[in-house]
């Protein structure tokens, strides 16, 4: 069987570049999805200069036009999503039913952002001086570098390229390389929707290369990221060090708080929702669950249950419920931790182990520690696996400062029926984003994202709060 090709898309043009990676399927090893280009610095530069000549015909199009080019995108990727939902289950791992509707949730926002290509905003003010007015509007910061993770391939790459765009940028996109088709797919999708040639373009390959050349770029007028914070920080000294633009979104550690007057069922299933699909590899997945004494005892045993039900399996199979890690290095670093977690006096209720399925893949049992401590490393460090620790505390007011003793702040939930508790929690969580009876994993495409602390450094992304990040302010004095 022929193993397809696949290219960078550089100034409209499909090229190859040094040499080419495999793609392989974390469900199974044995399948190779594709060979991808890896493109190089000089790939970055060429990209870049493309993006700049794209600039002028794309502000020279119409705010109608441009508003259709991104719901064609948004059109074509939701009339695509089983087909591109199972492409990236394929090659990331998440399950078939997650991949399809992150597929249409990529579609969501760039119909979204094609209705806010009619809403730039703007206004006129008189002077303070006679007879003079002033303008104040929302202008484009030229060419963007797009960095994106593994996790959520067609999303996180959604919600920064369409917000560039329907603002008037133009892009140079890094996808994570353990994920390049999903990647190119929709750098086709978006080749094809009648946007200039050069407008975004496609650039795979190592981040110590690609990624860096981005970062340090004078060509590039701002930086978006989303990956770890080790590499965040990486990212953000580059860019400071020559007064670039930067967005930052990145770890977390988040909390659940589970009080004594929770819906059991409902806390439970909250737990497991955000701290094991997608197989716990989510910036938002629960990975601490902060439990008072009167529930204790009942939410271990009940959480311990529903672990210890989920069916772990191949991605595509559509009775799997938990899919594999994404790489094999993903797999030993979960591993570790659970050893990690065992050795600093943890409880391992269930799960924990590397499983063996009928194709060779990246599994692992989803794990569940009880009687850990706030200090211990699987409580401080970002796993980005299927690992979540139980913390006892005594009441809210320690759940809150538990909640918050960590350097993240991307999400934090409670569970309870007292609305005096959940806005006390709301107000003191130092979270970007607070979840009352709900997984601290699931957000609206519409509405801002983003954490404070070590998980953000920048202006929010989504919604109607990205053109913060993606224009400048430019305000004109005008005299008859």
């Amino acid at each position: 069987m022929t193993i397809p090709v696949f290219r960078n898309l550089v100034a409209g043009e499909w090229r190859d570049g040094d040499g080419h990676v495999d793609n392989i399927n974390p469900s199974d090893t044995t399948d190779v999805i594709g060979r991808f280009a890896r493109a190089n610095a000089a790939d970055v530069d060429d990209a870049v200069e493309a993006g700049r000549a794209a600039l002028l015909a794309w502000a020279a199009v119409s705010l109608d036009e441009r508003a259709r080019v991104l719901e064609q995108i948004g059109r074509e990727l939701f009339e695509r999503r089983e087909e591109l939902g199972r492409l990236l289950s394929r090659e990331e791992g998440k399950t078939a039913a997650e991949g399809i509707a992150e597929a249409g949730r990529a579609a969501s926002i760039f119909r979204f952002f094609a209705g806010e290509v009619l809403r730039p905003g703007g206004e006129v003010v008189p002077s303070v001086r006679p007879g003079i007015d002033v303008l104040v509007e929302r202008v484009p910061l030229g060419v963007v570098g797009v960095i994106t993770p593994w996790n959520f391939p067609l999303a996180i790459p959604a919600w920064k390229i369409a917000p560039a765009i329907a603002h008037g940028n133009a892009v140079v996109w890094k996808p994570a390389e353990l994920v390049p088709a999903s990647a190119h797919a929709l750098a086709d999708i978006i080749h094809r929707s009648g946007a200039p040639a050069g407008l975004v373009n496609l650039v795979t390959g190592p981040g110590s290369v690609v990624g860096q050349r981005i970062a340090d770029h004078p060509g590039i007028s701002a930086v978006t990221f989303t990956g770890s914070t080790a590499i965040g920080k990486g990212v953000a000294a580059a860019t400071a060090a020559r007064l670039c633009r930067v967005q930052l979104e990145m770890g977390g550690k988040n909390p659940l708080v589970v009080l004594d007057d929770a819906e059991l069922e409902r806390a439970v299933e909250c737990a497991v929702q955000a701290a094991y699909y997608s197989t716990g590899q989510r910036c938002t997945a629960t990975s601490r669950v902060l439990v008072t004494p009167g529930i204790h005892d009942r939410f271990v045993e009940r959480l311990a249950q529903r672990t210890a039900e989920l069916v772990v399996g191949n991605a595509l199979d559509p009775a799997t419920q938990i899919g594999p890690a994404v790489s094999d290095a993903q797999l030993r670093q979960d591993l570790e931790y659970i050893e990690i977690g065992v050795s600093e006096g943890a409880q391992l209720v269930v799960g924990g182990e590397r499983l063996e399925r009928s194709t060779p893949g990246h599994y692992i049992a989803p794990a569940l520690f009880a009687g850990a401590t706030n200090s211990m490393r699987i409580c401080q460090d970002e796993i980005f696996g299927p690992v979540v620790a139980v913390v006892p505390v005594a009441d809210l007011d320690e759940g809150i400062a538990v909640a918050n003793d960590t350097v993240y702040g991307l999400t934090a939930g409670i569970c309870t029926t007292s609305l005096a508790a959940a806005t006390k929690f709301r107000r003191s969580a130092e979270a970007g984003m607070v979840m009352v009876n709900l997984p601290t994993a699931g957000v609206d495409f519409h509405v801002p994202f983003g954490g404070r602390k070590s998980s953000n450094l920048g202006p929010r992304e989504q919604g109607r709060a990205a053109i913060e990040f993606f224009t400048a302010t430019r305000t004109t004095y005008v005299a008859p």
